[in-house]
């Protein structure tokens, strides 16, 4: 099959996944499959070979990522189960003062609370945000609805363990450790100038309190929570409203909160739980397994680096290892803090979070393989073998698209890197920053078929007029700082 007959047939498959999605609302794991069908037999590979190559590409992520995506989820859950999520914006708040709080807020939400899955994270951390947005003075709605958005989503494809990190990762072949120490190095520079950037903007007439705000809710009325899923119902524009909130965003502003609690509360699970009166733990404590298992990560990435025969070290440093460390470390803190029962309600709720986000990298994984069989890699090698940049380009622009057609960060930039992954070895370019190109692509205009969109807007009191402000600049402002941050560092690996 010629040339333009294989990149004809592949633009048909992209762009009729997309209209599935967005047109009939199919959901993106059938249609990501669907997609993979047509590519397969219109290029040539017959029936059995396509079967096999979408399986296969399908087997081939899951053992890559599969473990580390529900032992992530997992841990996240049980951590949003304990309070630990409100009581760090507390200390954070205590401990920077209100003028640095969208900063100091956007960075732990970007960097170290991504191992909570995105939603949850969401709707745990708004209304915080939205009680201290009042504390920072003028502009105070309009920054911390921007820090939110951006730190929420910047997490969630650069830091691992954010699950788009994880499925970049292991869809391009890059160690987990690597993957970690670059993505800090773009996420926290992107995360801090883009806030200043949007500042500055507010600052000079952008946000307009009357018409950006929204007024008619008291604080006493605020929506404690609206789950969401973002890949099934409400994922296109239209928020859920009926589902159980989590413990920790049912705590009414202005409540206060003691050492000691006696609770009978929904947990994640929907399942009503009552514990006994106990001493909430130490914050420290409760993220000390997080923090040791990404710090035995980072070891066993040295390691591998520096070529040591350490074969405790190589065991307890795999990544697979590493997370199931942290996430039995996560469940024995937690039975301390909250109780046997609330545990197993939250790694329930965990299971069925992890199901679809695995199911939709899997999927991803085998558009990706189908698009290599089907020789694109070897076309586009040719185009961009004379540059670097190029192709970094490229991938950015088609996650930035796709996002804003399909509304998923997450699948846009599976999908985008999935294309261009094959010309990789070809350039001499490092997996890693196609990963982190496509991720930056990807934050490109969140806008209204998000569901984070809407969440964000009401949760954080704006008009849509001011949500496409803070959330849609915002995050645009993100994908185009994170790109201007990856170019340079593309001239050293």
């Amino acid at each position: 099959m010629s040339d333009a007959a294989i990149l004809i047939n592949t633009a048909v498959a992209v762009l009729a996944t997309v209209l599935l999605i967005v047109r009939f609302k199919v959901n993106p794991v059938i249609s990501l499959v669907l997609g993979s069908v047509y590519l397969g037999l219109s290029t040539g590979l017959g029936v059995a070979k396509t079967v096999e190559t979408i399986t296969g590409g399908f087997g081939e992520i899951m053992v890559e990522v599969g473990l580390l995506i529900a032992f992530g989820v997992l841990m996240g859950s049980i951590l949003n189960e304990t309070g630990a999520i409100r009581r760090l914006v507390e200390q954070l708040l205590r401990a920077f003062g209100p003028k640095r709080l969208p900063y100091t807020m956007a960075l732990a939400i970007g960097t170290a609370l991504q191992s909570i899955f995105l939603d949850v994270l969401l709707v745990i951390s708004a209304p915080l945000a939205r009680r201290l947005a009042p504390q920072i003075g003028k502009l105070g709605t309009a920054r911390m609805a921007t820090a939110m958005a951006i730190g929420l989503e910047c997490g969630i494809v650069f830091t691992v363990p954010g699950v788009a990190s994880l499925a970049l990762a292991g869809l391009l072949g890059v160690p987990l450790g690597k993957m970690l120490v670059f993505g800090l190095i773009v996420v926290v520079p992107t995360i801090i100038i883009s806030i200043a950037i949007m500042s500055f903007l507010f600052r000079r007439g952008l946000w307009k309190e009357e018409r950006d705000e929204e007024h008619l809710l008291e604080e006493k009325d605020l929506p404690q929570s609206q789950p969401a899923d973002e890949f099934g119902p409400g994922a296109y524009g239209i928020p859920t409203t009926d589902a159980p909130s989590p413990r920790g965003a049912a705590t009414a502003p202005g409540t206060a909160i003691s050492g000691t609690s006696t609770e009978t509360a929904p947990s994640t699970s929907g399942v009503t739980v009552t514990d006994t009166p106990r001493k909430e733990a130490p914050l420290l404590l409760l993220f000390t397994p997080l923090i040791t298992s990404l710090l035995l990560v980072g070891a066993g990435s040295i390691v591998e680096i520096m070529e040591l025969d350490i074969p405790w070290l190589q065991l307890i440093g795999d990544p697979v290892i590493a997370l199931l460390i942290g996430l039995i470390g996560t469940t024995v803190v937690g039975r301390y803090a909250i109780g046997q029962k609330s545990v197993e309600a939250a790694i329930s709720s965990g299971f069925k979070e992890s199901g679809q986000i695995l199911l939709l990298t899997g999927v991803g994984g085998s558009l990706a393989a189908t698009v290599a069989a089907a020789g694109l890699g070897d076309i586009l090698g040719g185009f961009f073998s004379a540059s670097h940049v190029a192709p970094l380009l490229v991938v950015w622009g088609i996650a930035a698209v796709l996002h804003i057609a399909v509304g998923s960060v997450t699948l846009s930039a599976i999908t985008a890197a999935g294309l261009l992954a094959p010309i990789a070895p070809a350039l001499g370019l490092d997996p890693v920053l196609i990963a982190l190109a496509a991720g930056a692509g990807s934050l490109f205009m969140v806008h209204v078929t998000s569901n984070t969109f809407w969440l964000l807007q009401s949760l954080l009191g704006q008009t849509v007029r001011g949500a496409l402000k803070s959330v849609s600049l915002g995050v645009s402002v993100a994908s185009v700082v994170a790109m201007l941050v990856i170019l340079p560092l593309s001239l050293f690996i």
